[in-house]
């Protein structure tokens, strides 16, 4: 987990190991709350050039004003990562328990769904389960 003003030395660092997976979780912590899209937007698509590193659609609740949280609130930072990182280099992250002092954890899945609506159910799928069992080396369901 890093904060967007530590992009910049992350890109750094993940250039020094091309080699290891990264996950960039909570979407690198946007100031969704303030409405910033930049330099975050900027160093975000840098990063996702490096074809080694993933993101998880997480956190972005709590950075966002619990009070008037929203789609469209939400929408253009997962948009950015959409493009920036396709789907299937983003994962579904729960945030559990800390999306409970923004939203409930059923509401926080609706929101995301929502965004990801004009997705195919196979991109879909790639970004609810199928990237993190990929980037996690996990057994597929089914095949313990």
């Amino acid at each position: 987990m890093i904060f967007a003003r530590q992009l910049p030395q992350t890109i750094q660092f993940v250039d020094r190991h091309p080699q290891q997976v990264f996950v960039l979780d909570h979407i690198g912590k946007p100031r969704i709350r303030e409405g910033d899209l930049d330099p975050w937007r900027n160093h975000r698509t840098e990063l996702a050039k490096r074809r080694n590193v993933y993101c998880k659609i997480s956190g972005m609740v709590t950075e966002a004003n619990w009070r008037a949280c929203s789609t469209e609130n939400l929408s253009p930072y997962l948009e950015i990562v959409l493009q920036a990182f396709g789907p299937n280099r983003l994962m579904m992250g729960s945030d559990w328990t800390v999306c409970l002092l923004a939203t409930t954890y059923s509401r926080w899945f609706e929101v995301v769904q929502t965004l990801l609506g004009q997705l195919s159910a196979g991109e879909q799928q790639r970004i609810f389960g199928e990237t993190a069992t990929e980037v996690y080396r996990l057994a597929p369901s089914g095949r313990l």
